[in-house]
């Protein structure tokens, strides 16, 4: 049995999409409710975790909704193409109206009503993917995915670098190209992937080819072990290594996010750096995280999830206090965020493994579930808080901040003691991709 590659990366259009819009609400929402509204940092903070807010309402609902869809088109597909109608309108109307009004309140039930439509689709374009593939084969079907994802979020970048121009006043920057430029890749992508996808003929060759389990199928004996251990307590030493590995997760994302977030507005206000030159560097982070999965995930076999992860953390905190430190945009700032994106990847690809690896078989949900919980509370409060430091103490505290949490996820990640079973060497080169997204 082989990955259809093709198949997988016109499935992958979806995600496609949903990273390059992100990539702009990230970069650009908030130095717009800077800029143009004047908000303060900790308002813009707070606005900014709305997304992760609603996530954890949103992505659930959805994904349960699609669960239980059966149309001519499929089950995930009709969210698709609703929230992406959806999120081109409203995004329009966010950059050609809302914006140039002035008018915050406007601006804000505009910015909900985008961020509620792209919530609609966002799980059903996910799930798409291993409705569609073998069970065998999805792992390497994930880092086709991840790979496409990236692509959208280099595209925005690049867009950014060319069409973005505040003429020196942030204010007044004219972002209807590089709005127009994104619509227009989520429309292609979208379109491109209705035509090539078709849901129920997909489904129904692959179940015709023992690919999906099927009604009355009989379960394997892994799927009987996963019942039996369902709803079983940990031992003691294994749910305090979690414990500590969950709080390295929260750390770590606070950390990586304050900067995220905060970066935009940071480069402008202590770099002096204007429109989408900042686009570079963080293209240049994201690059460099796609390049390393695959020496990282060879490493990780060789000598341990755990070793990687603290090597990761490490090098991410050295990047982040040697940034605090600079006054000025040179070329050695592009080589530390190419570090910080080496060393994001050898957390990502590791950290999910090590829960998977604690839980029992039959909790592997539950368990994922607490993961993307510490994770998600970590991106709500972060901007928050880092927000506050930026608006009443420095704009200088960014990357302290950042310092200081990346540091204490290096200390709680050496009081984890289990999960760091060593990776079964990946069997094709593109597996290393398949890490959480």
């Amino acid at each position: 049995m082989k990955l259809n590659y093709k198949r997988t990366i016109m499935i992958g259009f979806a995600f496609l999409s949903i990273c390059a819009f992100w990539q702009f609400y990230d970069n650009e929402i908030p130095k717009i409710l800077k800029y143009s509204f004047g908000l303060g940092e900790t308002v813009t903070g707070a606005i900014m975790a709305l997304d992760n807010v609603l996530a954890l309402f949103l992505l659930p609902i959805f994904g349960a909704l699609s669960d239980r869809t059966n149309t001519k088109i499929g089950k995930r597909t009709p969210y698709i193409l609703v929230g992406t109608a959806l999120s081109v309108i409203f995004f329009f109307i966010l950059i050609q109206f809302a914006r140039p009004s002035g008018n915050l309140v406007f601006f804000m039930i505009v910015l909900l009503l985008l961020l509620v439509s792209m919530g609609i689709y966002r799980s059903p374009a996910v799930s798409m993917m291993p409705d569609l593939t073998p069970a065998p084969l999805r792992s390497a079907a994930n880092a086709v995915i991840n790979l496409m994802g990236a692509l959208g979020g280099v595209f925005t970048l690049v867009m950014t670098m060319l069409l973005l121009n505040s003429n020196g006043d942030e204010s007044q920057t004219n972002y209807t190209p590089l709005m127009l430029s994104i619509i227009l890749c989520l429309v292609i992508s979208i379109i491109v992937m209705f035509l090539t996808v078709k849901e129920n003929k997909i489904k129904k060759q692959i179940e015709a080819e023992g690919g999906l389990h099927s009604l009355g199928e009989e379960i394997s004996n892994e799927e009987k072990e996963a019942l039996a251990n369902r709803g079983k307590k940990l031992p003691g030493d294994v749910f305090r290594s979690l414990v500590f590995l969950l709080l390295s997760v929260s750390f770590w994302y606070m950390a990586y996010n304050a900067v995220t977030t905060a970066y935009t507005r940071y480069v402008t206000e202590v770099w002096h750096l204007e429109g989408g030159s900042y686009a570079g560097t963080l293209m240049i982070a994201t690059v460099a995280a796609v390049l390393s999965y695959i020496p990282i995930g060879k490493i990780s076999s060789m000598v341990g999830r755990k070793k990687v992860i603290l090597f990761g953390v490490a090098l991410m905190s050295t990047c982040y206090m040697a940034a605090a430190f600079m006054n000025t945009v040179s070329g050695i700032i592009n080589i530390f965020f190419a570090l910080i994106g080496i060393g994001w990847a050898a957390i990502n690809v590791n950290s999910y493994p090590m829960v998977v690896e604690m839980s029992k078989a039959g909790d592997i949900g539950k368990y994922t579930g607490t993961y993307y919980t510490f994770s998600m509370a970590a991106q709500v409060f972060t901007p928050i808080l880092s927000g506050f430091l930026l608006e009443h103490v420095s704009y200088r505290t960014l990357f302290p901040y950042a310092f200081v949490f990346s540091t204490l996820a290096f200390f709680t990640m050496l009081m984890v003691k289990h999960g760091d079973s060593r990776p079964e060497a990946k069997k094709s080169v593109l597996e290393h991709f398949d890490v959480d997204d």
